[in-house]
């Protein structure tokens, strides 16, 4: 991964989604004092191109069809991946899944797929902005199983470091962060 895109997002997060000092509750329901909102780097123009590279590299080998994750963190993510990717020759489609499905409309559990267009047989791989225990990239992972998808890889922007890794090992997954926490606790 190129140095200086990774140096880059390491200021962007700093500057923009980092934070430390109070303790926060985190999606995993454990508590923290310091706290990614990746939202400020993954909608920034800049933060969302490094974030689509990276990523797009870090899966080069995947023969990925499609990237996605669960919804909201995913969705900017499998967007800047999906861009960057066709902007360099090597399309790689996006979705995100429903924390549940629609009550109205389709009633889909997956977004993002046209009409008649499903997952089965498709690699795919899972996309989170931050990762504590992996629970919530494994939402996404038994949806898209359950379309018939091969998850192929999960990866993340930042890796809290706090037991996602065992989570993906224990259920067969590869698990790859781009940045972990201890780039941030210097």
């Amino acid at each position: 991964m190129p140095q200086n895109n990774r140096t880059a997002l390491i200021a962007i997060i700093k500057a923009r989604s980092f934070s430390t000092g109070a303790e926060m509750k985190l999606a995993s329901g454990r508590t923290s004092n310091f706290y990614f909102n990746m939202k400020p780097t993954m909608l920034h123009p800049h933060g969302a191109h490094v974030i689509g590279t990276l990523i797009l590299d870090a899966i080069a080998n995947d023969h990925a069809d499609f990237v996605g994750g669960l919804e909201m963190g995913a969705v900017p993510i499998a967007t800047a991946i999906s861009t960057v990717s066709y902007a360099q020759g090597r399309p790689v489609a996006a979705f995100f899944v429903r924390k549940q499905a629609k009550e109205h409309g389709t009633q889909a559990l997956i977004e993002g797929l046209p009409k008649g267009e499903t997952l089965a047989g498709k690699r795919v791989v899972i996309v989170e902005d931050v990762t504590t225990t992996g629970g919530s990239s494994l939402k996404a992972v038994d949806a898209v199983k359950a379309a018939g998808g091969i998850v192929v890889r999960v990866v993340t922007v930042v890796d809290r470091q706090e037991g996602a890794a065992d989570t993906f090992a224990a259920a067969g997954l590869t698990f790859t962060p781009i940045l972990t926490a201890a780039d941030f606790k210097a």
